[in-house]
């Protein structure tokens, strides 16, 4: 059962990968019919390669600077919902992007969570060589005052449901279809 509810802005979710940005976003996309974008998933398929191939032809520095692309283009839009990639927040004038015309939410998970959401895929360039609980918690580290900083509100996704990550989202945002 789809929902129609209209936000005057996006929703940006950004986190650590394997917080729950996906599958909330997934989520939301389906209940509320709002337009969705996997920023990773686009950006692999206008290059017209993977996430890793991207990585290791081209660098990490052109697909960054394909994130804050795509960041641009869609500040045009409203009411969609935004899958951010894992490093999206840790450059200042994505933050500026996402924050023009949207909320950003970071999703949060322990990195015994992490591991065991992301165990099994090997689609994450980042984590190559330290795919455990240390490795994880210190890329994490690395990261958290800039996801932080980039937040309008943050979400723990351990131990919850998608469904309870998203009306606590709603809610939290105050403009609550809290079913």
């Amino acid at each position: 059962m789809n929902e129609e509810y209209s936000l005057p802005y996006n929703l940006f979710l950004i986190g650590f990968m394997g917080s729950g940005k996906s599958s909330v976003a997934a989520y939301l996309h389906r209940k509320y019919e709002m337009p969705l974008f996997e920023m990773d998933e686009t950006i692999a398929e206008r290059e017209g390669m993977s996430i890793p191939e991207l990585f290791e032809t081209m660098g990490e520095e052109y697909f960054r600077a394909a994130e804050t692309a795509l960041l641009i283009e869609l500040q045009s839009n409203q009411n969609t919902v935004v899958s951010c990639g894992g490093g999206v927040p840790m450059r200042a004038c994505n933050v500026e992007a996402m924050k023009r015309n949207g909320k950003v939410i970071l999703l949060t998970a322990s990195p015994e969570t992490i591991l065991t959401r992301v165990s099994g895929n090997d689609n994450r360039p980042l984590l190559k060589g330290r795919k455990n609980v240390a490795g994880i918690q210190a890329l994490m580290e690395q990261r958290r005052p800039c996801y932080e900083a980039a937040a309008d509100l943050t979400i723990a996704t351990d131990g919850k449901k998608v469904e309870e990550i998203c009306r606590e989202i709603f809610q939290r945002l105050q403009g609550t279809p809290a079913d």
